[in-house]
């Protein structure tokens, strides 16, 4: 049986794109590249990282990297490389396999001529075997606690806009096959609210066995969408157990206060449940920072602490929370072998 590791394990390596000139970014490429080099740097004082570009991309990555990050030559049409590349598992035998889950651009809703042969190119590049999936998903609609548990939102991977035809019990026998978990925690989610149809990696993460990580809106007398999102996935984790059998313990991380902010626009993604964890022990935990200082404080403190041994990096990224993503979105790993 294939095993879906937790992302503190080592890794090998991460990966991140460099958006191109004709990405869908336009007038502020400049800056989401700034962000994505920020992070790229960050996470290489730690552990080997792959910058995808194509080829009239390459130079100004490397410019922007420098030797401490390896371009390779493999086109993107935007940097959510948690989506579009492989998502890894290990073998029975040890091997690490990638599973591409055919990215169709979050249900048809962008571009992807390129980004849905990423994760084909990328495990050719890197010699690793490839295993095609029998429905369509993203890396960043998967959380596992490494041991056995999965958690999943309906509303991504229960959609004709990826799956038409496939029920919840079809998906979920395919999802144990692959990625050999023994337990699918679903939780609702919402349709259409963002591209991804709401992915579980901006609303809950695990950070420890049966403890959930749940990103918590700010408060307000006039609940919107993403409220009743927390407020129903709080309940559905409420009532969960994991692959053991064991009641999880939920820790909300509250999102930075709008009024703190400025003016942000319709798709600002302001989840610090968006972090990426550098594998291993002795690492970091990499933080987004949004520009409350108060709220960007407590979710640094509050990682830290639930990530003991590990150093607390924070990055500040704008340009890439407005395009609704954040720091986990635009990575992914291969764990070690």
């Amino acid at each position: 049986m294939n095993h879906f590791p937790s992302e503190s394990l080592p890794h090998a390596r991460t990966f991140l794109g460099w958006p191109p000139a004709d990405s869908g970014w336009g007038r502020h490429v400049a800056e989401v590249r700034a962000d994505v080099a920020a992070i790229a740097l960050t996470i290489a004082a730690y552990e080997p990282v792959v910058l995808l570009a194509g080829p009239n991309d390459a130079a100004e990555a490397a410019t922007a990297c420098g030797g401490a990050v390896e371009v390779v030559p493999v086109p993107v049409d935007d940097v959510w490389l948690r989506d579009t590349g492989p998502v890894f598992v290990t073998a029975p035998d040890g091997t690490v396999h990638g599973i591409d889950f055919r990215f169709n651009g979050w249900g048809g809703k962008q571009e992807h001529g390129r980004d849905g042969r990423v994760a084909r190119r990328v495990l050719e590049r890197f010699g690793i075997p490839r295993v095609e999936a029998p429905f369509v998903a993203e890396g960043g609609s998967l959380e596992t606690d490494g041991a056995g548990t999965l958690l999943v939102t309906e509303s991504s991977l229960v959609n004709d806009n990826r799956n038409p035809g496939r029920t919840r019990d079809d998906i979920e026998r395919e999802l144990t096959a692959l990625l050999g978990v023994r337990k699918v925690i679903w939780v609702e989610g919402v349709r259409g609210a963002d591209i991804t149809d709401c992915h579980i990696d901006s609303l809950a993460r695990f950070v420890g066995p049966a403890e959930v990580l749940l990103s918590r809106p700010p408060r307000s007398p006039r609940p919107d969408v993403w409220t009743r999102v927390y407020e129903r996935a709080r309940a559905a984790l409420e009532a969960a157990t994991d692959a053991e059998g064991r009641v999880l313990e939920i820790i909300d991380l509250p999102e930075p206060d709008p009024a703190e902010l400025g003016d942000r626009g319709p798709d600002f993604l302001g989840s610090y449940v968006n972090y990426y964890v550098t594998g291993g022990p002795g690492g970091a935990v990499v933080v987004p920072r949004f520009g409350d200082r108060g709220a960007d404080e407590e979710a640094a403190a509050l990682l830290g602490a639930l990530h003991p041994g590990r150093e607390v990096r924070t990055v500040e990224i704008h340009a890439l929370a407005e395009g609704g993503g954040g720091i986990h979105c635009a990575t992914t790993h291969q764990p070690a072998s």
